[in-house]
């Protein structure tokens, strides 16, 4: 690297890797002018409003004006800290580095949490807009980045990093060919999410066949559902009521029987967690959004449901394990009439904001779910729902698995 005094310094132990033959390795300095933004100070800065940018505005490869706030300026001022078109925007603190360009033909000025980069003529700023990306992503400007909880990207520290320099008409290619990547990228996670929509989308579908009787095949030689319910509830007390066909407006499978949600499954309430949370408890204790800490005691045994008492009501989530359900949330325990996983798919399939009579916060009440009509297959066929459905729900998952 040589000096303007003519000095020369062996710089190979700085070269982060090898560059092509006819690539040269520089600084910012030697391709831009770098300066930073107007300071905010509200005692001192006089003039009128103008709309800057802040780090909060710059993202990469992009800007978010959610928030755009305002500085004054006076006309003297305007043209030092003004943004033109084409001028590289480098956040100095936060996310350190983080870079775009600004592409409107509208000018805006910038403050001192932004370095500006102006390059001169024969360069192509989105080339080091992708080395600067680059060098985030392998750590490189953290490294150089002064502070210790909070980094600062100064001057002197963008002057620690060489830049690769290829000739102007291969900056040129290599951005093209950039450019044309993240259009595929873009299309391509287009359609990774429309295809996890359609994913979503088949696994509702096999729900809605699955508690309607259409999934698999009825077996005549399996024991009616009515019978299975009748010997519960002489076994165990449970009163059994039977539910009219009218209830329903689909044809009800042979050997199935309707019954309602508190005939199979027994609604827990949650209690407050403050007397038995403890960081180092057997049991996890849920809410209606997963496991919010540990307590030394539990409320809801094995293969149970939970689903919202308040807030999020339509998000069932099946634990294996015994735990604490928080004063927001029900503990749904099937009876021997139900399969557990078979009662979380219903809880999965069922639309619980049609019970939610609430006004502001989204609520159930334990009676609501009680009244649930619910369509009860034999035991036997529910083993063979449940086998089918987790045969299909597994290819599914491996099909997003693939997309990551």
């Amino acid at each position: 690297e040589q000096f303007a005094d003519g000095t020369v310094k062996d710089i190979e132990d700085e070269i982060p890797f090898e560059v092509p033959e006819g690539w040269a390795w520089c600084r910012l300095t030697n391709v831009a002018i770098t300066e930073l933004g107007k300071t905010l100070d509200a005692k001192k800065n006089k003039g009128e409003s103008y709309d800057y940018l802040c780090a909060l505005n710059v993202k990469w490869y992009t800007f978010d004006f959610t928030t755009l706030k305002q500085i004054r300026l006076e006309e003297k001022e305007k043209e030092r800290y003004l943004v033109r078109k084409g001028d590289l925007l480098i956040c100095e603190g936060g996310d350190v580095g983080r870079s775009a360009i600004w592409e409107s033909d509208n000018p805006i000025y910038y403050q001192n949490a932004l370095h500006r980069v102006r390059f001169y003529q024969n360069i192509n700023q989105y080339f080091f807009l992708h080395v600067l990306n680059y060098y985030k992503n392998i750590g490189l400007i953290d490294d150089v980045s002064g502070g210790v909880t909070i980094k600062h990207f100064t001057q002197n520290s963008m002057q620690k990093l060489l830049f690769p320099l290829p000739p102007l008409a291969e900056q040129e290619q290599i951005v093209s060919l950039i450019k044309t990547i993240f259009v595929q990228i873009e299309i391509l996670e287009q359609n990774k999410t429309e295809l996890q929509d359609a994913i979503k989308q088949t696994k509702s579908k096999i729900l809605d066949l699955a508690i309607h009787g259409k999934l698999v095949p009825q077996d005549p030689n399996d024991e009616p559902a009515e019978q299975l319910l009748k010997r519960i509830s002489t076994s165990d007390n449970r009163p059994y009521e039977k539910v009219e066909l009218s209830e329903i407006d689909w044809t009800l499978p042979n050997n199935w029987c309707l019954c309602h949600f508190g005939d199979i499954a027994t609604v827990i309430n949650g209690k407050n967690q403050s007397k038995v949370e403890n960081p180092n408890g057997k049991y996890p204790i849920y809410g209606s959004g997963g496991i919010m800490g540990r307590a030394d005691d539990y409320i809801c045994p094995e293969n149970c449901t939970i689903i919202g008492r308040k807030g999020s009501i339509n998000n069932p989530i099946f634990v294996e394990e015994k735990f604490w359900n928080v004063d927001t949330a029900f503990g749904l325990s099937p009876s021997e009439a139900v399969l557990p996983k078979f009662l979380f798919y219903f809880c999965e399939y069922f639309d619980f904001t049609t019970l939610d009579s609430s006004t502001t916060l989204p609520s159930l009440t334990k009676t609501n779910i009680q009244q649930i009509v619910f369509a009860l297959p034999p035991i036997e066929e529910q083993k063979r729902i449940l086998d089918k459905t987790n045969e299909l729900f597994g290819k599914l998952d491996e099909i997003v698995l693939n997309l990551i």
